[in-house]
């Protein structure tokens, strides 16, 4: 019975090891961030906020952030420097939505 025992602790340890691995290189938050800025890019385009230069420096940034989180994912383990890092990237790029959709320039 103890053996049993035993070897159930190990295995449900040994899972908790494993699903935490997955926990580490998970960035729901980011992910959300960067489907938003998607959407208010798209949404700039089709009222004619973004012009066709700036649309496409807004997606050249946020192509820049995937590759970072890519990278910062390839090790398996996404430090807490490396989620600020990618969090600064998008408060910047935000930024930079805003200010290019209520600039005066228009297409």
């Amino acid at each position: 019975m103890k053996r049993k025992l035993f070897v159930s602790v190990l295995i449900i340890a040994f899972l908790g090891i494993k699903t935490s691995g997955f926990a580490q290189t998970a960035t729901p938050s980011i992910t959300d961030r960067q489907i938003n800025q998607q959407d208010r890019i798209a949404q700039g385009v089709k009222s004619g906020e973004l012009t066709p230069r700036e649309t496409e420096h807004l997606e050249a940034r946020e192509a820049k952030i995937q590759h970072d989180k890519k990278l910062a994912k390839s090790d398996g383990v996404v430090t807490p420097a490396e989620r600020a890092k990618l969090e600064r990237e998008e408060n910047r790029t935000s930024k930079a939505i805003y200010r290019q959709k209520h600039d005066a320039q228009h297409r």
